[in-house]
């Protein structure tokens, strides 16, 4: 009586684990691709269950501007 308990519960994490992470990954690309040290490493050391990384992606990313460029960020000599 127990096993398919336990096969449930078992599941139920591994979905939840992969929800976190494709989540934090996006999000954690976004904010290093625009400077935002502080939630990179909220977004690295916090598990939230997908709940931090999507506020980030709809609330706090940076819009509206283009992510630094390496042409961008080097000054150029003529």
């Amino acid at each position: 009586m127990k096993t398919p308990v336990i096969v449930l519960l078992v599941t139920i994490v591994i979905l939840l684990a992969l929800w976190d992470g494709v989540w934090k990954l996006i999000a954690m690309w976004k904010s290093a691709r625009h400077n935002q040290l502080a939630w990179y490493i909220c977004l690295a050391v916090f598990n939230t269950v997908g709940i931090l990384p999507i506020l980030y992606i709809l609330l706090f990313q940076k819009k509206g501007t283009e992510p630094p460029t390496i042409e961008n960020s080097v000054g150029t000599r003529n």
